[in-house]
C-alpha cells in the first residue's frame, strides 16, 4: 500500500498541507494524540482505524505544517448499520484533535468537509456522531450535522474501597489490581463473546456486532461479556463499572441484575455504575423507573442519501468508539 498523496487545499497557502490517514502515517495520529491529550497504546489507532472487514479503512485526513509535523485531525470509523434484513455501509465520527498551536485556522472544518467527501466517493451515505456538549453547538451550525435523537446516562452509586483511585494515585499497585480484577472476573466471563444488539431486535437501526466488527473491536476496546442473574451484559472496568449492552435482561431479573451489578463493582473498588443508551429503547423503559438518569450524548446524522432513515437510529453505550 502506496502512502497516501499530498491532496491541494486552501491551508496550503497558510503553509499546511494534507494528506489521507493511511497504514504508513497512522503512526503520526499516535503523535499527534500525545501532544494534544497525552499517552496512547502503541497500537490504538493502527487497529481502531483498519476496518478492512468492511472493505473500506483509513477514513480521514492528517494536516501537517510546514516541517512535516501532525497539526491537526478528523476521521470517521466504518461500520455496518442494520434494520430488519437491510444493512448498509455507514460510518461513526470519531476522532478529532488540532495541536494546541494551530488552533482557529479552519482546518477542522475543511477536515471534515474532505472526509464527507471522501464517504460519498466510498459509499459510506450515512454518518453518526455523538458530540458533546462543547462540540454540538458547532457540528450543527458549521458542519450542517442534523439531531435525530438524545441519549440518557442512568448512574448507580456504590460503596466501596476505591481501589481503583487508589491505583491512580500509586501507579506501583497497578500490577497487583489487574491479577485482582482478572481473578474476580475470571468466573464470570463468557466465551465466544458476541451480543445481540438489542435495539435492531426492536425494529430499529443499530449498528450490526457480526463476528468480524466485535473481533475487530476487541483490538482496541477493553470490555468483555459477562453473565449476572441470568444476563450476558458487555462491561468496561476503566473509572466506573460501564455497561455497554445487556442481553436477556427483563422485569423479572431486572432487579436481580441491577443487584448483581453492584456487587460487582463493589468487588472491583469501582464506586459507580454507569450505562448510556437511546431514549425510546426497551432497556431505557426497563430502567427509567429504577435509576435516575440524566440527558447524556446528542445523536447527530450526516445523511448522504441513506438507505436507512436516519430517525430510526438507536444506540447504546457499546456503540460508541469510547466503550
Amino acid at each position: 500500500m502506496q502512502a497516501s498523496p499530498e491532496i491541494i487545499t486552501e491551508q496550503a497557502a497558510k503553509g499546511y498541507s494534507i494528506v489521507r490517514l493511511s497504514r504508513e502515517n497512522i503512526g503520526d495520529l499516535t503523535a499527534l494524540h500525545v501532544e494534544v491529550y497525552g499517552p496512547v497504546p502503541a497500537r490504538h489507532y493502527i487497529n481502531k482505524y483498519d476496518t478492512a472487514y468492511t472493505g473500506v479503512s483509513f477514513t480521514g485526513f492528517i494536516a501537517y505544517n510546514d516541517r512535516r509535523q501532525p497539526v491537526a485531525y478528523y476521521g470517521v470509523i466504518p461500520c455496518f448499520i442494520q434494520q430488519g434484513e437491510k444493512k448498509i455501509l455507514a460510518a461513526q465520527s470519531a476522532d478529532t484533535m488540532t495541536h494546541p498551536k494551530h488552533r482557529f485556522k479552519g482546518m477542522f472544518v475543511e477536515l471534515s468537509l474532505m472526509t464527507f467527501d471522501l464517504c460519498r466517493q466510498l459509499g459510506i451515505n450515512l454518518l453518526f456522531g455523538f458530540p458533546n456538549e462543547n462540540s454540538y453547538h458547532g457540528a450543527v451550525t458549521k458542519l450542517g450535522w442534523q439531531p435525530v435523537t438524545r441519549m440518557a446516562c442512568f448512574t448507580l452509586p456504590v460503596t466501596t474501597l476505591p481501589l481503583t483511585s487508589l491505583v491512580r494515585r500509586f501507579p506501583f499497585l497497578s500490577k497487583l489490581y489487574d491479577r485482582y480484577r482478572s481473578s474476580v472476573l475470571r468466573g464470570i466471563t463468557v466465551t465466544g463473546d458476541s451480543l445481540l444488539n438489542t435495539v435492531i431486535d426492536e425494529g430499529f437501526a443499530g449498528t450490526c456486532r457480526s463476528a468480524e466488527y466485535q473481533g475487530y473491536k476487541n483490538g482496541f476496546s477493553q470490555s468483555q461479556v459477562v453473565m449476572l442473574g441470568g444476563a450476558r451484559i458487555r462491561i468496561s472496568t476503566r473509572q466506573a463499572l460501564l455497561v455497554g449492552d445487556m442481553n436477556g435482561v427483563d422485569d423479572e431479573n431486572s432487579d436481580e441484575v441491577i443487584a448483581r451489578l453492584k456487587g460487582l463493582a463493589r468487588r472491583l473498588g469501582l464506586r459507580q455504575i454507569q450505562f448510556h443508551c437511546s431514549e425510546g429503547i426497551r432497556l431505557h423503559r426497563l430502567f427509567e423507573s429504577k435509576l435516575p438518569s440524566v440527558p447524556s450524548y446528542h445523536v447527530l446524522v450526516q445523511d448522504f442519501g441513506s438507505a436507512i432513515p436516519p430517525e430510526s437510529l438507536r444506540f447504546v453505550f457499546a456503540d460508541l468508539d469510547i466503550f
